[in-house]
């Protein structure tokens, strides 16, 4: 029990700066609309995470090879990414002019929280990960049910409290900010997101070997 919670923790510390959409959409959240607006955001991801890894723990290898053979999957998440990119970054947000800094802006925290839930979800690469993952990590955990909550738990939390030590740091930008600042923080994230949308549209057009999950974990083990 001791070995997989010394696993988890690491894993988790790793998973949170992995670099897509939700790392940069949650560095803007806290530094322009604070920190509970980040929280409340970085929840919303995590429960679409715990949903993934249920769904992958009870279907695993079907599910993979379902993925693999439908790469509409891929062009459909990625088409819904790089739209959703393209009104982030030209969205004419106002910003008041006559101070140098800005205040946070008022959060709705529950759309915050479905905006967060939904950004992941869409992203079928983190459901092919968690499928990953359950699949290399299964064998070490002996299939066993409470070792695997142990362990995605310990995971999770390791993850989320990563997240906010990431939240509170960048915090600290808000007295730096400016709205030009603002402004190309907002068409930075936008462009980082389709750029992500792309990717995964470019994915769901490749060979069906390079998208079978289960064959690149095989080659990772040799």
């Amino acid at each position: 029990m001791l070995e997989d919670i010394q696993a988890a923790i690491p894993l988790g510390f790793f998973l949170a700066f992995m670099i897509g959409p939700v790392f940069f959409i949650l560095l803007e959240t806290s530094v322009i609309k604070g920190f509970r607006a980040a929280v409340a955001f970085d929840l919303g991801v995590v429960f679409s995470d715990i949903l993934f890894i249920l769904l992958a723990y009870f279907s695993s290898y079907q599910l993979l090879e379902n993925l693999s053979n439908q790469p509409g999957l891929y062009v459909f998440g990625g088409t819904l990414l790089a739209a959703y990119g393209t009104i982030v970054f030209f969205k004419k947000t106002k910003v008041p002019h006559d101070k140098s800094t800005i205040s946070p802006e008022k959060a709705n925290y529950l759309e915050l929280f479905m905006k967060g839930f939904f950004l992941n979800a869409i992203n079928v690469g983190v459901l092919v990960f968690w499928l990953g993952l359950i699949i290399v990590i299964g064998p070490n955990l002996d299939g066993d049910p409470k070792r695997f909550l142990l362990f995605f738990s310990t995971l999770l939390t390791a993850y989320f409290i990563t997240d906010l030590l990431k939240i509170a740091l960048s915090k600290r930008l808000q007295k730096q900010l400016t709205p030009p600042i603002i402004l190309n923080v907002k068409k930075a994230v936008g462009a980082v997101i389709v750029v992500c949308g792309i990717v995964l549209i470019v994915k769901g057009f490749l060979p069906k070997e390079q998208l079978n999950p289960s064959e690149i974990i095989k080659e990772i083990g040799q």
